[in-house]
């Protein structure tokens, strides 16, 4: 068994399910500990201070989602110092928290190559390729003259990414705020690698996720007399048609690059309150995954618009809990090339997910994800990863490191 294997057997072994995945939500207080990132963090802390690492645990929102002292969910920062003054900043990014399952699927087992359970991919795999691959590095006989390592464990991106936002907010534990906390300059970092499964490959754009609820309005009447009301699931009904037909083919007229088309999906629905009353209201809440340049606003606006030339009449809100732009970062950055040649591959990809990696640039940090493991893999009842790639990723990962300057 291979340094980065039994690290992530042992990170699978230690449940990290985000709280909002637990029964009656993020304020509930579940007995069993599998809600909550603290024994991951804490876990990883000891493991990087064996190394000789600099540890910090960055407090992000209390555990219990309660506005009093008490158990917290933090980021965990472990950083390697250049020999010299810091240049420039390395940001290794992944996160820590994974989606819900059941007890069985946080016993890690090897079989045919593959290593399974909850968050084996999505992402303890990179957690453990990149803490592994800095623990060799700060154990090597050189280490970067210039640059600055970081590694960032990051708390709730399967929810609202609360971890990256707190990591690049103004007092955060970048150094980036006025004065330059932690031995460095208040420049941005240079390069973020956001740990996600994408099968080793470099990708340097991903979508967005905006989420809205659409309402009709009509007016209640007597199910035995329907014509003296007006169904507000009906007009709903003509919404939807619109938006899964007409909608989406002005969608794919519009194509990225990497991304290829943004996509609406119509996810929810609700109207009415009993068979005969004429229902007064509906809802519906839809996904819709935008490419680069593309805002709320102007998704709100087209949207309106397509509706009005049908005539048709609904009230847009964004449900998000906080904005998940979509990124894209230039490919033609040094590192970016750097990292390209490293890993072999002479263009950079794009994926339909969203991840921290999007935080992280609009907070000024240019970012690329990478990780072994296959997002077709996250969040699925047999989740795995392989155990060849898994190593070959901490390679990759520590070649890169070691050629840093």
């Amino acid at each position: 068994m291979t340094r980065t294997e039994k690290l992530l057997a042992e990170l699978i072994a230690l449940p990290s399910v985000n709280p909002a995945f637990a029964p009656g939500g993020a304020s509930a207080r579940p007995a069993r500990k599998l809600y909550g990132e603290q024994a991951v963090a804490d876990f990883l802390a000891a493991t990087a201070a064996k190394a000789g690492l600099e540890i910090e645990l960055q407090k992000v929102v209390l555990a219990d989602g309660q506005q009093t002292e008490g158990h917290w969910r933090s980021n965990v920062i472990v950083r390697l110092r250049p020999r010299h003054q810091i240049k420039r900043t390395i940001l290794l990014a992944p996160h820590l928290d994974t989606v819900g399952a059941d007890d069985s699927r946080f016993l890690p087992q090897r079989k045919n190559g593959r290593l399974h359970g909850r968050g084996a991919c999505d992402t303890k795999g990179s957690v453990a390729a990149m803490l592994t691959a800095l623990c060799e590095l700060a154990e090597a006989r050189t280490r970067p003259l210039e640059t600055e390592i970081i590694f960032a464990g990051l708390i709730d991106e399967e929810q609202a990414q609360a971890g990256s936002r707190a990591l690049v907010a103004p007092a955060g534990c970048l150094g980036l705020a006025a004065g330059g906390q932690h031995g460095r300059d208040a420049r941005a970092t240079t390069l973020a690698i956001v740990g996600e499964p994408t099968k080793l490959q470099v990708v340097t754009a991903h979508k967005g996720s905006l989420w809205l609820q659409l309402e009709t309005r009509g007016r209640a009447a007597h199910g035995a007399t329907p014509h003296l009301g007006k169904n507000a699931v009906l007009e709903m009904a003509r919404v939807v048609e619109v938006l899964e037909t007409e909608y989406a083919a002005q969608l794919r007229r519009r194509k990225h690059p990497l991304l290829g088309t943004g996509t609406v999906n119509v996810g929810q629905i609700s109207g009415g309150t009993q068979p005969n009353i004429v229902p007064d209201f509906c809802t519906i809440a839809i996904d819709r995954r935008t490419l680069p340049g593309e805002t709320e606003a102007g998704v709100c606006r087209e949207i309106a618009a397509r509706l009005r030339a049908k005539k048709l009449t609904a009230a847009i809100f964004n449900s998000k809990l906080a904005p998940a732009p979509a990124l894209e970062t230039d490919s033609q950055l040094p590192l970016v090339q750097q990292f390209l040649r490293t890993v072999k591959q002479t263009r950079p990809v794009g994926v339909d997910y969203f991840c921290d990696a999007a935080i992280l640039a609009a907070g000024g940090i240019p970012s690329v994800v990478f990780g072994p493991g296959d997002i077709a893999q996250a969040h699925t009842a047999d989740e795995w990863i392989s155990l060849a790639q898994l190593e070959r990723g901490k390679n990759l990962l520590l070649h890169f490191l070691k050629s840093l300057s």
